[in-house]
Protein backbone atom coordinates (compact mmCIF):
# COMPACT_ATOMS: atom_id res chain seq x y z
CA UNK A 1 0.00 0.00 0.00
CA UNK A 2 0.96 3.65 -0.73
CA UNK A 3 -0.69 6.92 -1.20
CA UNK A 4 -0.55 10.73 -0.25
CA UNK A 5 -3.10 12.47 1.08
CA UNK A 6 -3.88 15.68 3.04
CA UNK A 7 -2.55 15.67 6.81
CA UNK A 8 -5.69 17.94 7.46
CA UNK A 9 -8.39 15.57 6.12
CA UNK A 10 -6.96 12.40 7.24
CA UNK A 11 -6.53 13.81 11.05
CA UNK A 12 -10.23 14.19 11.13
CA UNK A 13 -11.59 11.07 9.70
CA UNK A 14 -9.18 9.27 12.29
CA UNK A 15 -9.92 11.15 15.04
CA UNK A 16 -13.92 10.33 14.59
CA UNK A 17 -13.67 7.21 13.52
CA UNK A 18 -11.51 6.76 17.05
CA UNK A 19 -14.94 6.41 19.47
CA UNK A 20 -15.70 2.98 17.77
CA UNK A 21 -11.92 1.33 18.65
CA UNK A 22 -12.10 -0.57 21.73
CA UNK A 23 -9.04 -0.44 24.11
CA UNK A 24 -10.00 -3.47 26.48
CA UNK A 25 -10.15 -6.70 24.16
CA UNK A 26 -8.27 -9.83 23.50
CA UNK A 27 -8.81 -9.29 20.08
CA UNK A 28 -5.65 -7.10 19.00
CA UNK A 29 -6.96 -6.21 15.40
CA UNK A 30 -9.88 -4.34 17.65
CA UNK A 31 -7.50 -1.73 18.82
CA UNK A 32 -6.39 -0.61 15.71
CA UNK A 33 -7.50 1.26 12.35
CA UNK A 34 -8.01 -0.95 9.28
CA UNK A 35 -6.76 1.32 6.33
CA UNK A 36 -7.85 0.27 2.87
CA UNK A 37 -6.93 2.16 -0.16
CA UNK A 38 -8.22 1.53 -3.45
CA UNK A 39 -8.51 3.64 -6.49
CA UNK A 40 -7.62 6.83 -5.37
CA UNK A 41 -10.11 6.05 -1.91
CA UNK A 42 -8.71 5.37 2.01
CA UNK A 43 -11.58 3.91 3.89
CA UNK A 44 -11.10 4.42 7.76
CA UNK A 45 -12.90 1.67 9.69
CA UNK A 46 -13.15 1.47 13.54
CA UNK A 47 -15.40 -1.49 14.85
CA UNK A 48 -15.47 -2.48 18.68
CA UNK A 49 -18.27 -5.38 17.41
CA UNK A 50 -20.90 -3.18 18.66
CA UNK A 51 -20.55 0.27 17.25
CA UNK A 52 -18.33 0.96 13.79
CA UNK A 53 -17.48 4.15 12.11
CA UNK A 54 -16.04 4.41 8.68
CA UNK A 55 -15.37 6.79 6.66
CA UNK A 56 -13.63 7.04 3.12
CA UNK A 57 -10.66 10.03 2.23
CA UNK A 58 -9.71 11.22 -1.09
CA UNK A 59 -6.07 9.99 -1.34
CA UNK A 60 -3.60 10.13 -4.19
CA UNK A 61 -2.69 6.14 -4.79
CA UNK A 62 0.10 4.16 -6.28
CA UNK A 63 -0.15 1.07 -4.68
CA UNK A 64 -3.41 -0.46 -3.40
CA UNK A 65 -3.38 -2.15 -0.60
CA UNK A 66 -4.70 -2.30 3.36
CA UNK A 67 -3.41 -2.75 7.09
CA UNK A 68 -4.45 -2.57 10.72
CA UNK A 69 -2.58 0.00 12.36
CA UNK A 70 -2.76 0.58 16.43
CA UNK A 71 -5.43 3.57 16.66
CA UNK A 72 -3.70 5.48 19.38
CA UNK A 73 -0.48 5.34 17.59
CA UNK A 74 -1.82 6.22 14.75
CA UNK A 75 -3.96 9.05 16.11
CA UNK A 76 -0.65 10.78 17.94
CA UNK A 77 1.35 10.71 15.22
CA UNK A 78 -1.07 12.27 12.37
CA UNK A 79 -1.95 14.62 15.41
CA UNK A 80 1.39 15.92 15.58
CA UNK A 81 2.04 15.44 12.18
CA UNK A 82 2.52 19.66 10.94
CA UNK A 83 -0.05 21.04 8.12
CA UNK A 84 0.62 19.55 4.71
CA UNK A 85 0.63 16.34 2.55
CA UNK A 86 1.52 13.31 4.31
CA UNK A 87 2.55 10.31 2.76
CA UNK A 88 2.04 6.10 4.01
CA UNK A 89 4.19 2.80 2.61
CA UNK A 90 3.50 -0.48 3.76
CA UNK A 91 5.78 -3.35 3.07
CA UNK A 92 4.94 -7.12 2.54
CA UNK A 93 6.33 -7.44 6.44
CA UNK A 94 3.29 -5.27 7.25
CA UNK A 95 5.83 -2.45 8.12
CA UNK A 96 4.47 1.47 7.41
CA UNK A 97 6.74 4.10 6.71
CA UNK A 98 5.27 7.45 7.71
CA UNK A 99 5.99 10.55 6.11
CA UNK A 100 5.34 14.45 6.19
CA UNK A 101 8.05 17.22 5.33
CA UNK A 102 11.54 15.89 6.84
CA UNK A 103 9.60 13.36 9.83
CA UNK A 104 9.15 9.83 9.60
CA UNK A 105 7.55 7.56 11.71
CA UNK A 106 7.91 3.47 11.00
CA UNK A 107 5.85 1.38 12.90
CA UNK A 108 4.21 -1.66 12.56
CA UNK A 109 1.03 -3.15 11.76
CA UNK A 110 -1.85 -6.51 11.89
CA UNK A 111 -2.73 -8.22 8.27
CA UNK A 112 -5.87 -6.39 7.56
CA UNK A 113 -7.61 -9.89 7.17
CA UNK A 114 -7.89 -10.14 11.07
CA UNK A 115 -10.05 -7.46 10.91
CA UNK A 116 -13.67 -8.20 11.52
CA UNK A 117 -16.32 -7.90 8.93
CA UNK A 118 -18.89 -4.96 9.97
CA UNK A 119 -22.13 -6.22 9.46
CA UNK A 120 -23.97 -5.26 6.62
CA UNK A 121 -27.83 -3.89 6.34
CA UNK A 122 -30.13 -4.30 4.14
CA UNK A 123 -32.45 -1.18 3.29
CA UNK A 124 -35.67 -2.63 3.94
CA UNK A 125 -36.84 0.00 6.54
CA UNK A 126 -34.62 3.30 6.06
CA UNK A 127 -35.83 6.88 6.48
CA UNK A 128 -33.82 10.46 6.29
CA UNK A 129 -34.22 13.04 8.89
CA UNK A 130 -32.18 16.30 9.09
CA UNK A 131 -28.99 16.49 10.58
CA UNK A 132 -29.79 19.20 13.24
CA UNK A 133 -33.74 17.77 13.81
CA UNK A 134 -31.81 14.09 14.75
CA UNK A 135 -29.43 15.75 17.10
CA UNK A 136 -31.92 17.60 18.77
CA UNK A 137 -34.54 14.91 19.58
CA UNK A 138 -31.30 12.76 20.45
CA UNK A 139 -30.00 15.48 22.74
CA UNK A 140 -33.62 16.48 24.36
CA UNK A 141 -33.79 12.42 25.26
CA UNK A 142 -30.77 10.83 25.71
CA UNK A 143 -30.55 12.21 29.55
CA UNK A 144 -33.28 9.75 30.46
CA UNK A 145 -31.63 6.48 29.49
CA UNK A 146 -30.81 3.69 32.03
CA UNK A 147 -26.93 4.00 32.84
CA UNK A 148 -26.99 0.41 34.69
CA UNK A 149 -27.46 -2.87 32.85
CA UNK A 150 -30.14 -4.45 35.66
CA UNK A 151 -32.74 -4.15 32.41
CA UNK A 152 -30.51 -3.98 29.48
CA UNK A 153 -33.14 -2.72 27.33
CA UNK A 154 -33.69 0.68 28.91
CA UNK A 155 -29.50 1.46 28.42
CA UNK A 156 -30.97 2.64 24.70
CA UNK A 157 -33.55 4.93 23.54
CA UNK A 158 -36.65 3.80 21.42
CA UNK A 159 -37.18 4.94 18.10
CA UNK A 160 -41.18 4.02 17.55
CA UNK A 161 -41.92 5.21 13.69
CA UNK A 162 -45.95 5.71 13.22
CA UNK A 163 -48.41 7.32 11.30
CA UNK A 164 -45.46 9.13 10.14
CA UNK A 165 -44.13 10.29 13.36
CA UNK A 166 -41.14 9.71 14.69
CA UNK A 167 -41.15 9.02 18.32
CA UNK A 168 -37.87 9.03 20.70
CA UNK A 169 -38.60 7.10 24.31
CA UNK A 170 -35.25 7.10 27.03
CA UNK A 171 -36.89 5.75 30.39
CA UNK A 172 -34.96 4.92 33.30
CA UNK A 173 -36.97 3.89 35.21
CA UNK A 174 -37.39 7.28 37.80
CA UNK A 175 -38.10 9.66 34.51
CA UNK A 176 -39.60 9.34 31.11
CA UNK A 177 -38.36 11.32 28.14
CA UNK A 178 -40.65 11.69 24.89
CA UNK A 179 -39.28 13.71 21.83
CA UNK A 180 -41.48 13.35 18.76
CA UNK A 181 -41.17 14.87 14.75
CA UNK A 182 -43.34 14.34 11.82
CA UNK A 183 -41.28 12.94 9.14
CA UNK A 184 -41.13 11.03 5.70
CA UNK A 185 -41.58 7.81 6.19
CA UNK A 186 -44.75 5.49 5.36
CA UNK A 187 -44.20 2.13 7.58
CA UNK A 188 -44.95 2.01 10.99
CA UNK A 189 -41.72 0.04 13.04
CA UNK A 190 -39.85 0.29 16.39
CA UNK A 191 -36.09 -0.45 17.46
CA UNK A 192 -34.19 0.39 20.48
CA UNK A 193 -30.48 2.04 19.90
CA UNK A 194 -27.91 1.93 22.28
CA UNK A 195 -27.12 4.95 24.56
CA UNK A 196 -24.02 5.13 23.70
CA UNK A 197 -24.27 5.40 19.85
CA UNK A 198 -26.68 7.99 20.01
CA UNK A 199 -24.35 9.89 22.11
CA UNK A 200 -21.27 9.21 19.55
CA UNK A 201 -23.90 10.42 16.89
CA UNK A 202 -24.77 13.88 18.83
CA UNK A 203 -20.30 13.84 19.03
CA UNK A 204 -19.51 13.43 15.78
CA UNK A 205 -22.27 15.93 14.96
CA UNK A 206 -21.17 18.28 17.00
CA UNK A 207 -17.39 17.94 15.53
CA UNK A 208 -18.55 18.00 12.44
CA UNK A 209 -20.31 21.46 12.49
CA UNK A 210 -22.60 21.49 9.34
CA UNK A 211 -24.44 23.99 8.70
CA UNK A 212 -27.12 23.03 6.34
CA UNK A 213 -30.35 22.53 8.02
CA UNK A 214 -31.20 20.43 4.25
CA UNK A 215 -28.21 17.98 5.04
CA UNK A 216 -29.81 14.94 6.03
CA UNK A 217 -29.05 11.57 7.67
CA UNK A 218 -29.98 8.39 6.18
CA UNK A 219 -31.01 6.05 8.65
CA UNK A 220 -31.28 2.25 7.66
CA UNK A 221 -32.22 -0.72 9.79
CA UNK A 222 -32.49 -4.02 10.03
CA UNK A 223 -33.40 -7.03 12.30
CA UNK A 224 -30.23 -6.67 14.52
CA UNK A 225 -28.63 -3.64 13.35
CA UNK A 226 -28.86 0.14 12.35
CA UNK A 227 -26.73 2.19 10.16
CA UNK A 228 -26.61 6.41 10.46
CA UNK A 229 -25.19 7.92 6.86
CA UNK A 230 -23.89 11.21 7.99
CA UNK A 231 -21.58 13.35 5.68
CA UNK A 232 -19.76 10.65 4.69
CA UNK A 233 -19.51 8.74 7.58
CA UNK A 234 -21.24 5.59 7.83
CA UNK A 235 -22.12 4.41 11.76
CA UNK A 236 -22.99 1.10 12.08
CA UNK A 237 -24.12 -0.07 15.67
CA UNK A 238 -26.32 -3.07 17.32
CA UNK A 239 -29.63 -2.96 18.12
CA UNK A 240 -30.67 -3.87 21.53
CA UNK A 241 -33.26 -6.78 22.23
CA UNK A 242 -36.44 -6.85 24.56
CA UNK A 243 -39.61 -5.18 25.36
CA UNK A 244 -39.49 -1.86 26.41
CA UNK A 245 -41.44 0.11 28.19
CA UNK A 246 -45.23 0.70 27.36
CA UNK A 247 -44.40 4.53 27.51
CA UNK A 248 -48.10 5.65 26.20
CA UNK A 249 -49.70 4.19 29.34
CA UNK A 250 -46.86 5.13 31.78
CA UNK A 251 -48.04 9.14 31.23
CA UNK A 252 -50.74 10.23 33.51
CA UNK A 253 -53.54 11.15 31.59
CA UNK A 254 -55.96 13.66 34.22
CA UNK A 255 -54.13 16.18 35.72
CA UNK A 256 -55.17 18.53 38.97
CA UNK A 257 -52.88 21.17 38.94
CA UNK A 258 -51.01 22.84 35.79
CA UNK A 259 -48.03 25.32 36.48
CA UNK A 260 -46.62 28.07 34.16
CA UNK A 261 -42.87 28.53 35.37
CA UNK A 262 -39.41 30.98 33.62
CA UNK A 263 -37.43 27.81 33.43
CA UNK A 264 -34.27 29.63 33.95
CA UNK A 265 -36.10 30.97 37.33
CA UNK A 266 -37.07 27.37 38.80
CA UNK A 267 -33.60 25.90 37.27
CA UNK A 268 -31.81 28.39 39.30
CA UNK A 269 -33.54 27.96 42.68
CA UNK A 270 -33.00 23.83 42.09
CA UNK A 271 -29.36 24.63 41.76
CA UNK A 272 -29.25 26.98 45.07
CA UNK A 273 -31.11 24.06 47.14
CA UNK A 274 -28.27 21.68 45.16
CA UNK A 275 -25.79 23.30 46.95
CA UNK A 276 -26.72 21.44 50.37
CA UNK A 277 -27.08 18.29 48.49
CA UNK A 278 -24.14 15.61 47.25
CA UNK A 279 -23.73 12.00 47.52
CA UNK A 280 -23.27 11.94 51.58
CA UNK A 281 -26.14 14.43 52.08
CA UNK A 282 -29.40 13.60 49.89
CA UNK A 283 -32.62 14.71 50.62
CA UNK A 284 -35.81 15.29 48.26
CA UNK A 285 -36.29 19.16 47.17
CA UNK A 286 -39.69 19.97 48.57
CA UNK A 287 -42.22 22.12 46.67
CA UNK A 288 -44.97 23.79 47.48
CA UNK A 289 -47.37 25.23 44.49
CA UNK A 290 -49.96 27.80 45.78
CA UNK A 291 -50.99 31.07 45.47
CA UNK A 292 -49.17 32.07 42.25
CA UNK A 293 -45.94 30.87 44.08
CA UNK A 294 -43.34 28.24 44.18
CA UNK A 295 -41.58 27.72 48.01
CA UNK A 296 -38.52 25.37 47.80
CA UNK A 297 -37.51 23.59 50.65
CA UNK A 298 -34.36 21.29 51.57
CA UNK A 299 -32.44 20.19 54.60
CA UNK A 300 -29.53 17.82 55.11
CA UNK A 301 -26.87 17.77 57.69
CA UNK A 302 -25.33 20.66 55.68
CA UNK A 303 -27.63 22.98 56.53
CA UNK A 304 -31.45 23.68 55.56
CA UNK A 305 -32.43 26.36 52.09
CA UNK A 306 -35.66 28.26 51.68
CA UNK A 307 -36.77 29.82 48.43
CA UNK A 308 -39.57 31.03 46.50
CA UNK A 309 -39.93 32.26 43.08
CA UNK A 310 -42.98 33.56 40.98
CA UNK A 311 -45.61 30.97 38.73
CA UNK A 312 -48.88 31.20 37.15
CA UNK A 313 -50.98 28.44 38.87
CA UNK A 314 -54.06 26.84 37.97
CA UNK A 315 -55.79 24.31 40.40
CA UNK A 316 -55.65 23.08 44.24
CA UNK A 317 -52.49 23.50 46.43
CA UNK A 318 -50.20 20.61 45.83
CA UNK A 319 -47.04 19.47 47.93
CA UNK A 320 -44.64 17.61 45.89
CA UNK A 321 -41.14 16.50 46.39
CA UNK A 322 -38.53 15.53 43.89
CA UNK A 323 -34.84 14.48 42.75
CA UNK A 324 -32.84 17.55 42.37
CA UNK A 325 -30.76 16.25 39.63
CA UNK A 326 -33.68 14.84 37.73
CA UNK A 327 -35.60 17.66 37.81
CA UNK A 328 -32.56 19.82 36.54
CA UNK A 329 -31.56 17.80 33.62
CA UNK A 330 -34.96 17.69 31.93
CA UNK A 331 -35.38 21.57 32.66
CA UNK A 332 -32.09 22.19 30.87
CA UNK A 333 -32.93 19.50 28.11
CA UNK A 334 -36.15 21.50 27.53
CA UNK A 335 -34.10 24.51 26.12
CA UNK A 336 -37.78 26.71 26.37
CA UNK A 337 -38.06 29.73 27.95
CA UNK A 338 -41.02 29.16 29.81
CA UNK A 339 -42.10 25.60 30.61
CA UNK A 340 -45.74 24.05 31.73
CA UNK A 341 -45.99 21.68 34.70
CA UNK A 342 -48.66 19.43 35.16
CA UNK A 343 -49.20 17.53 38.15
CA UNK A 344 -52.23 15.18 39.61
CA UNK A 345 -51.23 14.99 43.01
CA UNK A 346 -48.40 14.78 45.62
CA UNK A 347 -47.49 11.12 44.46
CA UNK A 348 -48.31 11.19 40.67
CA UNK A 349 -45.65 12.19 38.29
CA UNK A 350 -44.49 15.55 37.40
CA UNK A 351 -45.01 16.21 33.50
CA UNK A 352 -43.32 18.82 31.85
CA UNK A 353 -44.24 20.29 28.23
CA UNK A 354 -43.37 22.91 26.31
CA UNK A 355 -46.07 25.87 25.82
CA UNK A 356 -47.75 26.28 22.27
CA UNK A 357 -46.51 22.66 21.36
CA UNK A 358 -46.55 18.79 22.15
CA UNK A 359 -43.22 18.09 20.69
CA UNK A 360 -41.67 17.06 23.69
CA UNK A 361 -42.75 15.55 27.37
CA UNK A 362 -40.88 14.82 30.31
CA UNK A 363 -41.90 13.03 33.34
CA UNK A 364 -40.17 13.33 36.76
CA UNK A 365 -40.99 10.50 39.30
CA UNK A 366 -41.88 12.53 42.76
CA UNK A 367 -40.25 11.24 45.95
CA UNK A 368 -42.93 10.74 48.61
CA UNK A 369 -42.76 12.80 51.76
CA UNK A 370 -42.28 11.89 55.10
CA UNK A 371 -45.03 14.04 57.14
Amino acid sequence: MKFSCNKKDLSEAINNVLPAVTTKTTLIALEGILMQCENNSLKITGYNLELGIAKSVFVKSTEDGSIILNATLLANIINKMPDGEVSFKTDEKLLTIIECNDIEFTILGLNAEEYPDMPSISNDKEFSISHHLLKNMISQTLFSVAQNDQNPILTGSLFDIKDSILYIVSVDGVRLALRKEKINVLDNFQFVVPGKTLAEIVKLLSRLGLEDDEENVKVSVSNKHISFSINGYIIISRLLEGNFLDYETAIPKETQTTITIETKSFLDSINRASIIINERAKSPVRCTFANNNIKLFCETSIGKVNDSIHATIEGPEVKIGFNNRFMADALKASECETLKLEINGPISPIKILPIGDDSFLFLVLPVRLKS
